[in-house]
């Protein structure tokens, strides 16, 4: 099935597209055609916008505050028979109820430059900044430090949980080349180890390789050096107390979930299992 699909915001669209995202994702054999149109904030853009959507019908999502622009889109797209969806409107609705005010009817007032979008601006740079186990110097200033062997998904899991405001260094397990002794002296930080199966290693070390035009055997993927790696890895996880997550059919994104999980249990109370798997 093939579905045009409208995303129309006043602000960036990031809150569209997740979504969207999330939505389409409990769908099977859909071919999905994406219109996005962000910055929606004058009714002649909205004009432009609407002949578009009435060469391509579809389904249209929108988060639009303005009261005169949002009777306009409704309103055409009752007249063209399509279904038009406020997703945050429920929420607003029960938050206005609870809290007893008017939502503010101002467009991207999430993305003002306040000081959590600044804190996560330096969470960013500082995650950049000791990547790879750059900067152990620093290493007491972060928030989250994660260990694991090369391609255990360190870095982009790091520069996820920086993007949520987490200062996120990470550290590659070789066994060659014990970590400097800084990392076990750590206390601010939650250090997190992270492992993988030595088959699902292999094939995206194997996959690295390719793409550097490397060959593709050599020791980083011999399945008893692998498993060496792995088991010296997570015997150092285990002899300090780390708490570990196994990435091997985890997402980036259900990874950092489980690590600022971690992070909530040992601010508000502690962990009831070391193992997060």
């Amino acid at each position: 099935m093939r579905l045009h699909l409208h995303l129309l915001s006043d602000s960036t669209g990031e809150t569209l597209e997740n979504i969207a995202k999330a939505a389409l994702a409990q769908y099977d054999d859909v071919e999905t055609v994406r219109h996005f149109w962000p910055m929606v904030r004058t009714e002649a853009h909205l004009d432009r916008i609407l002949q578009e959507i009435a060469h391509n019908p579809g389904l249209v999502i929108y988060t639009l505050v303005n009261s005169a622009t949002r009777r306009v889109l409704e309103q055409r797209c009752h007249a063209l028979g399509l279904p038009a969806v406020a997703p945050l409107d429920p929420v607003t609705d029960a938050l206005s109820g609870m809290l007893g005010q008017t939502a503010k009817a101002r467009p991207g007032r999430q993305h003002v430059l306040d000081a959590e979008y600044f804190a996560r601006v330096e969470a960013i740079q500082f995650t950049i900044a000791h990547d790879d186990g750059v900067g152990a110097e620093d290493w007491e200033e972060a928030d989250i430090v994660l260990a694991g062997v090369s391609r255990s998904s360190k870095t982009p899991t790091a520069i996820y949980l920086a993007n949520r405001g987490y200062k996120a260094a990470n550290i590659p397990i070789v066994v060659e080349s014990p970590p400097p002794p800084e990392l076990f002296r750590l206390r601010n930080p939650l250090i997190v180890g992270l492992t993988t199966s030595a088959d699902r290693l292999i094939a995206i070390r194997r996959n690295r390789l390719l793409s550097l035009n490397q060959r593709a055997e050599t020791p980083y993927v011999d399945q008893e050096l692998v498993a060496r790696e792995i088991a010296y890895a997570r015997r150092m996880f285990a002899d300090n107390g780390w708490p570990v997550i196994d990435v091997t059919r985890r997402s980036i994104e259900e990874t950092a979930a489980a690590i600022i999980a971690l992070v909530n249990e040992r601010r508000f109370g502690p962990a009831a299992d070391k193992e997060a798997e």
